[in-house]
């Protein structure tokens, strides 16, 4: 028999006095274990006994643990920061995205593309030139259901709209449109922001089928 069956010392909330208690952890969703089923009806009226017991299932429940690991890494809907990171290793898709090209600045030396002459660019001021923008765990969320998506996509007109509505369906209308001739575009109906066109352009989500061009037209 297990412990709570013979314990006559149990107060009404399932304690003995108001220090002790019975160990069904409480913490996740996990199926909760009670190690009261561990404990032989000899043992289970000595308080000293069922004390060490209940203190040592403290300390080694790892409920909360693997809730947070579930929570936080393992399920993709809801995991954060280190976790969608690792998500994105498996689906191979980076959080940190280059935004179209830089500034041009005035050079002397001629022929170079970073370079511009006289009244035409300004000098360069000396901040520090970066277009690198981290996603937000939410975007890099949606881009990597996104990348998961094409992985398995047919590279289909009706994927790729699929895959648009995914990506930028918040914004207003956008979709694929058959151009013929081994060529199709992404319309869209609003303005995309860089970071859409980045996605779109050099995130390497969108499939392509092979030897098929593509454009973007927008606003």
């Amino acid at each position: 028999m297990s412990g709570p069956d013979l314990n006559p010392m149990l107060d009404a909330d399932n304690s003995i006095g108001s220090t002790f208690t019975i160990g069904l952890s409480p913490v996740g969703t996990l199926p909760k274990f009670d190690y009261w089923t561990t404990v032989i009806s000899q043992y289970a009226n000595s308080p000293r006994i069922t004390a060490m017991i209940d203190t040592f299932w403290r300390y080694m429940d790892q409920t909360a643990n693997m809730d947070s690991f579930f929570d936080l890494i393992r399920n993709v809907d809801t995991a954060q920061g280190y976790g969608l990171d690792v998500w994105g290793r498996i689906v191979a898709i980076n959080r940190v995205m280059r935004l179209g090209i830089g500034p041009r600045y005035f050079g002397f030396e001629e022929g170079l593309p970073d370079y511009d002459p006289f009244n035409t660019s300004p000098f360069y001021s000396g901040e520090t030139l970066t277009q690198n923008f981290a996603l937000t765990d939410d975007g890099f969320r949606t881009l990597i259901l996104a990348k998961a998506f094409s992985n398995i996509c047919d590279a289909s007109i009706q994927s790729l709209n699929a895959l648009m509505r995914m990506l930028f369906g918040g914004g207003g209308r956008c979709y694929v449109r058959d151009d013929g001739g081994m060529a199709y575009t992404y319309v869209f109906e609003f303005a995309p922001t860089p970071l859409q066109l980045a996605i779109l352009l050099q995130s390497g989500v969108m499939p392509k089928p092979t030897g098929v061009a593509s454009s973007v037209e927008h606003p």
